[in-house]
């Protein structure tokens, strides 16, 4: 409990003060608190990627989010066939991405989405984690 919220708990508590005088004051209290307490979230600055087997292979990749994000900007500089013709590529490969929706706006959302998520895939003799810090 907060050291305000017990002093006048304890001045309520002493009839120093009435339950409307104290409720008063906590509902200030209250107003005060998220602006005091919201700190800035860390934003991601890796995305890591770690997969493990049981024969001891281990691969551990570092992608700094300054690259995903030139990576968009750059994309947004690409003319509409070349990016038509990266979206067929990835289409034969099994991915299907439009590139020209994505805007570098919708990245930081993105980024700040993927600092909240972690994927964890356990296989019988293989881990994956792919997650940001």
């Amino acid at each position: 409990m907060n050291e305000h919220r017990r002093e006048i708990l304890q001045m309520l508590s002493e009839g120093k003060i009435n339950t409307d005088e104290a409720e008063r004051l906590l509902a200030a209290l209250d107003k005060e608190r998220p602006a005091a307490e919201e700190t800035p979230q860390r934003r991601p600055k890796y995305l890591r990627v770690a997969v493990e087997n049981e024969e001891d292979t281990k691969v551990n990749i570092r992608v700094p989010m300054q690259l995903l994000r030139a990576g968009v900007r750059l994309a947004s500089l690409l003319p509409p066939q070349a990016l038509a013709r990266v979206d067929e590529a990835m289409r034969e490969q099994g991915v299907s991405l439009d590139l020209a929706q994505i805007k570098p706006e919708n990245l930081e959302e993105l980024i700040d989405q993927l600092g909240e998520m972690t994927v964890d895939v356990h296989d019988e003799d293989m881990r994956v984690r792919v997650y940001c810090e």
